[in-house]
């Protein structure tokens, strides 16, 4: 690969130019907005429709919910007026989400981290594997191009986007399979954040189970903290942790790609192994900053009474629950049809297999390692 088409890979989710600072606040006030719109449906619909026959379905919606729908909204409002690509530098999600897990982590007993440590790599380590490999296996068969099928791997089996945009720069990917893996993970979250709460239900799970299942599962941290907010607090601690958890072999799956591509696909003669820092660069930061949060808050609530430590843990929920809003708006105003059109069907069914391959395997390890676990 010549220098000047290196200069055509992406290695970084922004791969588009950016339309200035100007447009960018603008956007960031956009998602600001469609927020409190969400904050205000999420607080007095329920209280609106008390009394009719809609009370229980209002009562049952979350703010994932509303604010998701009202980013699809708003995407499709700002397309239509030719305003979307302008404001996309205010939409913000990687920073919101990872912001709001950190405050998550502040709430969650360190504890429970270390209980659920154990499972939950042990889940990711045969799920990943499993799930990238099927992938990697399904894509040689339809005769899919070495770098797609890595960043569907990794994507599907990982973490979604992140997990695509560290496989992109691993193996050298063109912006456009990395704009098309970006786009099938979001197509396919997107209804996940539903579906999967509502069979747990009709499946009878318990929180902690429930919580692995989607964390396992749900191919982006943010359609995941999502989905385990909908069906409770439990849910959302444990599948947060397994999230984190996948999170954190970004690095080891994205060195192997590396090193496979170098010195297997491309057999360059000047590649050099990657090291230390390279796995470091990879790491996901925030996953330590979820920690630390945990491990601070555990300690504070010892030196404070019982009263005082549930009302500053309120607010730092209340904050967590703003962040997260504005990340599941973004996750609306983000979501681009017109990139899922563009390498037809096999990619599509590559990945639609590797779901449902993903789905099982997830539910199985979920019934068994955290089947009786309790969140407290």
């Amino acid at each position: 690969m010549s220098a000047e088409e290196r200069r055509d890979v992406t290695v970084t989710a922004a791969a588009r130019p950016g339309p200035g600072a100007g447009w960018a606040l603008l956007g960031v006030l956009v998602v600001l907005l469609l927020a409190a719109a969400t904050r205000y449906l999420d607080q007095n619909v329920p209280a609106l429709l008390k009394g009719t026959a809609l009370e229980g379905v209002a009562a049952a919606i979350e703010y994932p919910v509303y604010a998701v729908v009202i980013g699809l909204v708003g995407n499709a409002v700002l397309t239509a007026a030719g305003l979307r690509d302008r404001l996309a530098g205010g939409f913000r999600t990687e920073f919101f989400i990872k912001t709001g897990l950190v405050l998550l982590g502040a709430s969650i007993n360190l504890k429970v981290i270390a209980t659920a440590a154990g499972p939950a790599i042990v889940q990711a380590i045969v799920l990943i594997t499993t799930v990238f490999l099927f992938t990697w296996w399904l894509g040689g068969r339809l005769g899919l191009e070495d770098r797609l099928r890595a960043l569907l791997s990794a994507a599907v089996s990982i973490c979604g986007v992140s997990a695509a945009i560290a496989a992109a720069g691993a193996v050298q990917a063109k912006r456009e399979q990395l704009a098309y893996s970006a786009s099938l993970v979001i197509a396919f979250a997107l209804p996940s954040i539903f579906i999967l709460p509502w069979l747990a239900g009709v499946f009878g799970l318990e929180g902690a189970v429930a919580g692995a299942w989607i964390g396992g599962n749900i191919d982006t941290t943010a359609a995941v903290t999502a989905a385990g907010a909908i069906v409770g607090d439990d849910a959302l601690a444990v599948a947060s942790i397994v999230k984190v958890t996948q999170n954190a072999l970004i690095g080891i799956v994205t060195i192997a790609l590396t090193a496979y591509f170098a010195f297997r696909v491309e057999r360059r003669a000047d590649a050099k192994r990657p090291g230390p820092g390279e796995f470091w660069r990879r790491f996901p930061k925030f996953v330590l900053g979820f920690v630390a949060a945990s491990v601070v808050a555990t300690w504070w609530l010892t030196t404070v009474t019982p009263a005082e430590g549930k009302a500053t843990i309120g607010e730092v929920n209340d904050l967590r629950a703003w962040f997260l809003t504005l990340a599941f708006v973004s996750i609306g105003l983000e979501f681009r049809v017109a990139s899922l059109k563009e390498a037809g069907w096999r990619p599509v069914g590559v990945f639609a297999a590797a779901t449902v391959v993903n789905v099982v395997v997830a539910l199985g390890l979920a019934l068994l390692l955290f089947g009786g676990f309790a969140v407290t």
